[in-house]
């Protein structure tokens, strides 16, 4: 196994708001570091001050990206895809590692895959 923690279909339902909370400041944070106005102001600032306020936005974003990341990541919870809010949950099945499959919008997790199969191998529970 090559995960420590591993979920029950249980334990991932209840986790699914606080995965909802770190999916928004991710997207949030990548908002902010794509900001077209923020990363001009910050590319005509004076290297000598850091950029200013346009600097500490985009220092503040990253800082924000790499905590939930990170949050994530101590929860072993893996991120997939952010845009469509694509999560996996280690999980066991038949003795063997598998990974419960839940995209935002679904109520519950509902489906699962094998880690060799991906998304496109999601089966029913």
């Amino acid at each position: 196994m090559t995960h420590e923690r591993l979920y029950t279909v249980e334990q991932a339902n209840a986790a699914l708001g606080w995965v909802s909370e770190r999916l928004e400041r991710l997207r949030s944070a990548r908002e902010q570091l794509n900001d077209d106005e923020a990363r001009e102001a910050l590319s005509e600032a004076a290297p000598s001050n850091g950029g200013g306020h346009p600097g500490r936005v985009v220092s503040e974003a990253f800082l924000e990206l790499r905590r939930a990341l990170g949050e994530l990541q101590a929860m072993e919870v893996v991120l997939r895809d952010l845009d469509r809010g694509l999560v996996d949950f280690p999980s066991t099945r038949g003795g063997r590692e598998i990974f419960l499959c839940w995209m935002e919008g679904e109520d519950e997790i509902a489906w699962w895959h094998d880690p060799e199969s991906g998304f496109a191998g999601r089966q029913p529970l």
